[in-house]
């Protein structure tokens, strides 16, 4: 296979235990992730990583393809190795399992810039965001890339650089969208990687491949996502399906 998604699925997160499975428009959380990847042209296979019983229920349930992980992994990524290890495969896409609204249209430029770019081991997707609340939000990851080659250059959850100008009142930042592609061979090379000072702190895996060395792809996207961490955030994605609805 060519690339495959695989959806990592913890039923136990710390913030807001269970939000995999909360009801969001009459579908479980992990349903609209799965439907909408399903949407994606370029992927050969996707399939869902879980670490419970009642995710992988909730997936049969609804028709979906599921595995189960070992309970003991630390990280989604951790959970994507023990998946991909039998596969004959050289692109995974790790597409997050709390966010509903992801675009299909995201998951295949992924994978083509992939493609495109053989000398790329890993690569991710940023949106142009030009919200001072989101800017100061520590739980928005903000993204500074070269320009030129189109590289991850840092990520932080600190507001940083600065908002850009590029003209009055149009200041931007770049916000990270958590959805990962990875050559199968250097994602086992990741996880083998020991974890480093910057990722730590800032408590971001992405850090560890930076510090190491390792460059990350970055394309940018225009279409909007939410990650479901609180009770509030599944409000709003509830709110911007609903948009999306009436405008269908």
């Amino acid at each position: 296979m060519e690339a495959i998604g695989i959806i990592p699925a913890r039923y136990g997160a710390t913030r807001f235990e269970g939000k995999l499975l909360k009801d969001l428009c009459g579908k479980p959380v992990i349903q609209h992730v799965y439907e909408r990847a399903r949407k994606a042209k370029l992927l050969d296979d996707l399939v869902i990583a879980a670490d419970d019983d009642r995710i992988l229920k909730a997936v049969e349930a609804f028709g979906g393809k599921a595995v189960f992980t070992s309970k003991s992994h630390s990280t989604g990524t951790d959970r994507l190795t023990e998946v991909a290890n039998e596969m004959d495969v050289r692109v995974i896409v790790n597409i997050q399992g709390d966010e509903p609204l992801i675009h299909p249209m995201v998951i295949d430029d992924l994978v083509r810039a992939m493609q495109n770019d053989p000398e790329a081991v890993m690569a991710t997707v940023v949106k142009k965001s030009y919200s001072e609340e989101e800017f100061k939000s520590r739980n928005v990851v903000k993204v500074i890339i070269d320009q030129n080659a189109k590289r991850a250059l840092y990520f932080s959850r600190m507001p940083i650089p600065t908002y850009l100008k590029p003209a009055p009142n149009e200041a931007f930042f770049y916000k990270h969208i958590g959805i990962y592609a990875y050559q199968k061979d250097f994602l086992f090379t990741f996880k083998k990687l020991p974890k480093s000072t910057l990722e730590i702190h800032e408590r971001l895996e992405q850090l560890r491949a930076i510090e190491q060395g390792y460059k990350i792809k970055v394309i940018e996207t225009k279409f909007e996502t939410v990650g479901i961490d609180t009770p509030e955030d599944l409000a709003m994605a509830q709110s911007l399906l609903e948009k999306e609805a009436a405008h269908a």
